[in-house]
């Protein structure tokens, strides 16, 4: 339990990334297509850049979140402008943005027994890549004077994209008891079902696939799940674990009244329930502060800041003063630095462990497909292994990277992400895979080329034959030509068919006359093992 639970949380706001792998790819073909069905109902719009035509619109905040980064970096996230005297135009950004237009609030309810909450929804966000078959969609609620242990019960419960079981009175675990998006006139809009526990059975026994909530369901059409049967063209699947990684922003009365278990309590909400006891004995709990907090800011004394960043991997949080004023500045203050910067370099490492999954589940998939007895599905599983490695290729070049920035906090929250999430370590795993499979693909292609070698080979040696022959008929032994037109026809006719079906016999059989040649050759085999190889040619 938390020391101080009725502790007054001024400010609060949850971020949740969802990772989704997509079916078809945000490729430069299916883009029109996926940009006229996300747009065609009006409850998406694609959202434009920060950067606007007059630039006296053009905000401090959002110049700060483009200098955060480096230029490698800033053309990743923001493309490049227009150059040149004529005003050319410039490159765009391999991130699509598409922004829901119909959500305003939030009403939840933690448990059965407690009354609902109102949040307010600041956007909704759909993040589509540039040839990638991954979105990532952002969903960010914030509220006001909420109670600490009521904060940590909706960092806890909310997020879930599916109950993982049920309790004795048939509510789901884990997740709120009910959850209801609404719109300005507070008309409802979706609800979430964990209590529709025969649905979720039936699903996974149907499809062996998890079934995902009517919510989180809704907020992603026009895209539907891979193993509904809604029909749709637009299809998405789970690629991590149900519980979405968040980030948290907490501004409190007195944030040093919280003690070390508190702390830890949120740093691991994610999956870590207020009424379990601390494992105190887990190394990450015992290095609590070296492992997972970002402490630059933070000084525990009257004077301040204390301002302190928790970073677990799934979950970014930012706890501190209410009474700061740089802390709670939503245009240049640490608030606004939490929505842009910070945003989205949690966003860049969540984009990268989705993509590598991605990759991997593609190579596993396109192996599991595979049947060695049927051609077609050789060819098949060829095209689709030189496109996951071509795909590899551009994820590699651009949007791979270590370092996002040279402001030490900006750079020291990626890499304790990153770490956090092994991106090093999958990157190494899915890179050795697709190298195995390039390796395959090579090999197989050098045994083919050696088997046309090895047919040429014996076709060429077997037709020395005729070649002889046919020299020795060009010297004039046999009077052909005082021949009547006819028997010079069938003559041709006939040499042509049998050197057709020869050549054929002989390709057709260059494996084992192949065999017999070597064994012809072979100075310590026996005339009759010689024989019984020359035998075998002729043999079905």
């Amino acid at each position: 339990m938390l020391s101080c639970p009725d502790h007054r949380v001024a400010q609060f706001r949850d971020i949740l990334i969802w990772p989704v792998q997509i079916r078809p790819g945000f490729s430069s073909e299916s883009i029109p297509r996926i940009h006229q069905q996300m747009t065609a109902g009006g409850q998406w719009r694609l959202l434009d850049d920060e950067f606007p035509d007059d630039p006296a619109e053009f905000q401090e905040r959002h110049y700060k979140e483009f200098v955060a980064f480096l230029p490698y970096v800033q053309r990743f996230l923001y493309g490049e402008g227009v150059s040149g005297a004529e005003h050319t135009p410039g490159r765009s950004a391999p991130v699509t943005v598409y922004r829901r237009t119909d959500v305003d609030r939030l009403r939840i309810t933690l448990r059965p027994d407690s009354a609902p909450i109102e949040l307010q929804v600041a956007h909704v966000d759909l993040y589509f890549f540039l040839d990638m078959d991954v979105a990532l969609l952002n969903v960010e609620v914030a509220a006001e004077n909420l109670p600490l242990a009521t904060a940590h019960e909706l960092l806890y419960r909310f997020g879930r994209a599916y109950p993982t079981g049920w309790d004795q009175a048939g509510q789901g675990l884990h997740n709120p008891a009910r959850a209801t998006l609404l719109d300005r006139q507070g008309r409802e809009l979706a609800s979430s079902d964990p209590a529709n526990k025969a649905r979720y059975l039936e699903f996974v026994c149907r499809h062996r696939a998890p079934c995902v909530s009517q919510m989180w369901s809704w907020l992603l059409q026009p895209f539907v799940p891979d193993h509904d049967d809604t029909p749709g063209e637009l299809r998405f699947r789970l690629i991590e674990y149900y519980r979405m990684p968040l980030m948290a922003y907490l501004a409190l009365e007195n944030p040093r009244a919280l003690t070390r278990d508190d702390f830890i309590r949120f740093g691991f909400v994610a999956n870590l329930p207020a009424h379990d006891p601390i494992p105190r004995k887990d190394p990450a709990v015992i290095r609590f502060e070296r492992l997972h907090c970002e402490d630059r800011f933070w000084t525990d004394s009257e004077a301040g800041p204390n301002s302190r960043f928790i970073c677990t991997g799934n979950a970014l949080l930012l706890i501190g003063e209410a009474d700061s004023p740089f802390f709670c500045n939503a245009e240049t203050g640490l608030l606004a630095r939490f929505r842009h910067q910070y945003f989205l370099l949690f966003l860049i490492t969540h984009f990268h462990r989705a993509a590598l999954l991605s990759f991997s589940d593609r190579l596993a998939s396109a192996v599991n497909e595979l049947d060695i007895r049927n051609s077609e599905s050789v060819r098949q599983f060829k095209r689709r292994i030189r496109q996951s490695f071509e795909s590899f290729l551009r994820f590699t070049h651009r949007y791979w990277f270590h370092e996002v920035s040279e402001q030490g906090l900006v750079q020291s929250l990626f890499e304790r992400t990153a770490r956090q999430l092994r991106n090093d370590e999958l990157f190494d795993e899915v890179k050795e895979q697709v190298r195995e499979m390039s390796a395959y693909l090579d090999s197989d292609s050098q045994r083919r080329q050696s088997g046309t070698v090895l047919r040429l080979t014996v076709v060429t040696i077997f037709g020395l034959v005729a070649t002889v022959v046919t020299g020795y008929f060009g010297m004039n032994l046999f009077d052909f030509g005082a021949a009547p037109q006819t028997t010079k026809l069938v003559q041709m006719a006939s040499v042509t068919g049998l050197t057709v079906a020869l050549v054929l016999f002989t390709v057709a059989r260059s494996k084992r006359l192949s065999d017999f040649l070597e064994a012809l050759s072979d100075e310590r085999l026996t005339l009759p093992s010689k024989w019984a190889a020359f035998t075998q040619v002729f043999k079905r």
